[in-house]
Formats: structure tokens, sequence, C-alpha cells
């Protein structure tokens, strides 16, 4: 059933748990992540970011998600991740997205407010949810840069949730897109005074590599949607390697299985991590 990333995080709230927000490139990937979601009961979100739209045409991917949402036998939202422009942002609220984002962590306070406002009132023409983001989560999206990371301040925090009223709110606690060069050490100190003074639910990104205590004690601490995309393409490549490998796979429809397969046993653990298994009722 497609949803609005609004209520799923409002359920996430009241019920003291994080939402799977899993990052798909193609079909195979969207089926894997539904599946996991039906078998544990839980909601999910099916996103892709604008960065990813060279491999995976918005036009393409976008009808193909938001219609795998809308015949899932659990609550599912369809989000456009790191949103840069207006114009993609525009054409994934055209094609059924029930949340975009838009990501001005790049730019002067004042300035990500006042841009984040225009996204939020076209928004509102669709009833979409926006997600927006302050601080700077290291490394880019598509790991094409090595950009530093500049934790949040909570005080900024505060103000642009006042001032925007965002629907979710990214910040940068230690955390990195990609895979980390070594253990992450996260800022548990700053996501906690976050927690207590600002109301909207916080999103991690950069899920990828973080430990599993960690995302719990993250699921405990305001955090009510965390990304995950590399793990994702990463356990669907190893999938499919080692399939190979097994000499399981005898032509391409066991390929299609095998990605399916991988991006379901990604989905499937993380979701169990999260606690947001059992946590929809299956239609």
């Amino acid at each position: 059933m497609l949803v609005n990333m609004r209520d799923l995080l409002h359920d996430a709230q009241e019920g003291n748990y994080a939402v799977g927000s899993f990052s798909v490139a193609n079909m195979e990937m969207v089926l894997g992540v539904l599946k996991a979601a039906k078998k544990l009961n839980a909601p999910v979100i099916l996103q892709i970011a604008e960065v990813r739209l060279k491999q995976s045409p918005l036009e393409v991917i976008g009808p193909l998600m938001v219609a795998a949402a809308e015949a899932a036998d659990t609550p599912v939202a369809v989000h456009f991740d790191h949103g840069k422009t207006t114009e993609k942002i525009s054409q994934a609220l055209e094609l059924g997205f029930t949340s975009v984002m838009f990501d001005g962590s790049h730019l002067p306070l004042e300035e990500n407010i006042a841009e984040t406002k225009k996204i939020i009132a076209l928004a509102e023409q669709y009833d979409a949810a926006v997600e927006a983001e302050i601080g700077c989560v290291g490394g880019s999206e598509d790991g094409s840069e090595d950009i530093a990371i500049n934790c949040t301040k909570p005080e900024d925090a505060v103000r642009f949730a006042e001032e925007t009223g965002v629907d979710a709110l990214a910040i940068a606690i230690g955390n990195a897109h990609g895979n980390y060069k070594s253990t992450p050490k996260l800022r548990f100190d700053i996501l906690e005074e976050c927690e207590k003074a600002v109301d909207a639910p916080l999103v991690l990104h950069g899920g990828t590599g973080i430990s599993p205590d960690d995302f719990v004690k993250c699921s405990k601490t305001g955090i009510k949607k965390i990304n995950i995309a590399t793990a994702t393409f990463d356990m669907v490549e190893k999938t499919v390697h080692d399939c190979y490998n097994e000499n399981s796979i005898n032509g391409y429809y066991d390929l299609q299985a095998a990605e399916v397969n991988g991006a379901y046993e990604n989905a499937k653990r993380h979701i169990l991590i999260f606690g947001s298994d059992n946590k929809a009722e299956v239609l």
C-alpha cells in the first residue's frame, strides 16, 4: 500500500523504532525489499537519489517504484533522496512519490531554510512529505567525493525545524555515505540534544557500516528513518558473485533471483535491527 512517509515516521515516533529507507536501482532490488517487508510485516521506504539517475532514469524507475508500493502488502512510502534540483524534485512528485528530500546541507543555514521552504510549498500541492538536511554527512551519495563530516549544531537544528516545519530532518553526527574507512564514532551527545529540542523525526544517512548496537541506540534516540544504500548494492553484488562461484546460475532468471535475494536478505537484516518488524498490518 502506497503511503505518505509522514505517517510512517509518526508511527515510528509513537512506537519508538526506526523505518528502513532502502535505495534501489532496479526492479530486482524493489522486489527484494518488498519481499522482506512482507515477510517481517514491516513498513518500509523505497528511495532513489538524484545522483543515481544517470544509471536509473527517474522516468523509468519512478513509475516502477510507485506501482510496486501500491501493490505491496505492507505500507510503503516512495521517497526521492538527496534532491538537488527543483526540476527533478518536481518530476518525482508528478510521478507519485509520497516524499522528497531537498539537500541544501551545502548552503548557509539561512539559504538552506529559504530553499527548503520553497520545496515544502511545492510538495504541499501533492500532499507529499519533505525531508531536509543540516550539517554535512561525510562522503557523497554516489561515493565519488570524500566530503568531510561537519556535525550538526543542535541550535541550528532547532531553528531550522521551527522555521520550516519540515516533516523529517537529517542530521550529521559522525555518519558518512558509502563504506566507512574506519569504525564510525557517532556523536550521541549531539543526537540526544537534537532529540530533546526538535519535534520533527530525525534521519540518519550513511547507514552502511554502523554497528547493530549503534543502530538500536539511534532508533531509541530520535532517529526514525535510517537510509541504507551501499549495503544493498554490496549485498546484491556479493550474492550474485557467490551464486556464480557455486555454479547455481544457469541462465538469466537465476541471475534475477540472486539479485532479488541479495536485496531481500539485506533489507530483512536491517528491518530486524531497526525494530520495525511486526509494525504493519498485512493487507
